[in-house]
């Protein structure tokens, strides 16, 4: 037994450069998969700052975008298990892009990592035109039935999440709505303001200000709680729809690092998400912190396997797989 104990002990200290409980001993950097300045780099560089309180050692973000995010991902599955490296992860990494491009995916997002946890989620809110015909989303899918022929919606791209969010929408709703990519959602936004388009599923952060300005209609949230910034509005669970588009936020560490250091970082976590001025501008860009029972490494390694084969049944129904 006790050589057993300093077989283990001896493993960690080899895999890490320090024994495991004294992670983290020198920076730490987190690999953010898309470019500088977006939303997904921008809670990145939130929970930088906050870990690094949290941690007593500096948090570096590292953007390596590419390829829809399967860049930094990759690079983050190839990295040594020291615990030095982790990636800000979710629903893009973990289970869009890899349904959409199957094995074509230069990773697997079930076997090449340690899970560590998710921790927030930024819901999309299905809008439509202001004068569109329906005010719940029981009402928008009675007229949407009966008006499938004429519809269209927007997204920011084929593939992009506002577009896999539509589809999972149309199998909702039994019927197949023409869609209409643009390049970004930008452009999108100002086609349905225009009334070109009748709705788009799309990011809280960028859907409030529309709302609240009453140039869109307000159907919908689509995630699994309301958002703090849209309160009054109902989820699709509320109104009796299985439809959850929330933008999920989580943390994956290379396969192999040691359970010490993961659970460390889940620890830190939470105690970051906790801290006045991650909530503060969590809220301020329509960011929910996940609740206490879906903040745990065993919710998110136990969601993360259905998630993936409901995106990838969702991409084979529509034709986009690569498979």
């Amino acid at each position: 037994m006790i050589r057993a104990a300093i077989a283990a002990a001896l493993v960690l200290t080899s895999t890490t450069g320090v024994p495991a409980q004294d992670w983290p001993a020198r920076p730490v950097t987190m690999i953010v998969p898309y470019a500088a300045g977006g939303p997904v780099d921008t809670v990145g560089r939130i929970m930088a700052q906050g870990l690094s309180e949290v941690l007593g050692q500096q948090v570096i973000v590292e953007n390596v975008g590419g390829a829809g995010g399967m860049t930094g991902a990759a690079r983050v599955a190839k990295a040594a298990p020291d615990g030095y490296t982790f990636l800000l992860g979710g629903s893009a990494t973990m289970t869009t892009v890899p349904a959409l491009y199957g094995k074509k995916t230069p990773y697997n997002p079930l076997t090449d990592f340690e899970h560590v946890i998710q921790f927030a989620d930024s819901a999309r809110i299905l809008i439509a035109r202001r004068d569109f015909p329906a005010n719940s989303l029981k009402e928008f899918i009675a007229y949407a039935k009966a008006n499938s022929a004429s519809l269209q919606y927007g997204s920011s791209g084929t593939g992009a999440g506002a577009h896999i969010c539509a589809l999972l929408l149309d199998q909702a709703m039994g019927v197949k709505i023409t869609h209409v990519p643009y390049r970004g959602s930008g452009p999108a936004m100002q086609d349905l303001l225009a009334g070109r388009i009748d709705y788009i599923c799309e990011q809280v952060s960028t859907a409030v200000q529309q709302i609240k300005a009453g140039t869109v209609k307000p159907i919908a949230t689509m995630g699994l709680s309301r958002s703090d910034v849209l309160p009054d509005l109902k989820t699709a669970v509320e109104e009796g729809y299985d439809l959850n588009c929330a933008s999920l936020s989580a943390f994956e560490f290379p396969k192999g690092t040691p359970e010490a250091i993961v659970d460390r970082l889940a620890e830190a976590t939470n105690k970051a998400v906790a801290l006045a001025f991650v909530r503060e501008r969590f809220e301020a860009l329509g960011v929910a912190v996940e609740p206490p029972q879906r903040r745990t490494r065993a919710y998110y390694a136990g969601s993360l396997p259905p998630e993936v084969e409901k995106q990838a049944a969702v991409m084979k129904a529509s034709g986009l797989s690569a498979e």
